[in-house]
């Protein structure tokens, strides 16, 4: 069993978003990602057979990538297969947690 504090990783960055990887293992891996206002995670896709789960923590955003832009707000989770165009843009410094199972 592991345990994270994840107040510990509020850590921010002025020259790019700040990105941690958390927790990696065959089946699952979590990463913490932590913006600034107006930075981004750009849209991407992979071409795995994996799913992407983007659960916002804290802040305001949208979820871009998709045919329009979906507000992201603190509580918010999206889910998609990795193949899908994802990405993120901060509006509020903004704090998310990323899920990818199984791993990339």
């Amino acid at each position: 069993m592991k345990l994270f504090d994840l107040q510990e990783l509020a850590k921010f960055s002025t020259a790019k978003p700040h990105r941690e990887l958390i927790f990696d293992s065959p089946n699952l891996r979590v990463l913490n990602f932590n913006f600034e206002p107006d930075q981004e995670l750009p849209v991407h896709s992979h071409s795995a057979d994996s799913d992407v789960a983007l659960l916002i923590l804290e802040g305001e955003g949208v979820f871009t990538g998709g045919a329009e832009e979906l507000p992201a707000r603190a509580g918010v989770l999206q889910i998609m297969p990795v193949t899908q165009p994802h990405g993120l843009k901060a509006k509020t410094r903004l704090r998310l947690l990323v899920f990818i199972a199984p791993t990339l």
